[in-house]
């Protein structure tokens, strides 16, 4: 009984790596990415893809600002954070 109870244990404590968050998150889609770049900022979306970068899916959206400027924002499909804008 002392075993099975340590084996619970070990298992509840590392079983919370980063294999079961993966179980938890919630993948950004595409459409998803472009939408929030879009709502209220006053960019447009001229065009939108996702790469493999890395062995990770990066959503990659071209942006017309309200200045004029074009810009380039990557954005983390699992995260949703966003990586770079050039």
């Amino acid at each position: 009984m002392k075993i099975l109870s340590f084996y619970l244990l070990l298992v509840f404590c590392f079983g919370s790596g980063p294999v079961s968050a993966n179980l938890y998150s919630v993948r950004m889609s595409l459409d998803q990415a472009a939408s929030r770049l879009g709502q209220g900022s006053g960019k447009k979306i001229l065009g939108a893809r996702t790469e493999q970068v890395n062995g990770r899916e990066v959503h990659v959206i071209k942006v017309l600002t309200p200045d004029g400027r074009v810009q380039e924002i990557r954005i983390d499909a699992e995260s949703g954070q966003t990586l770079s804008t050039f």
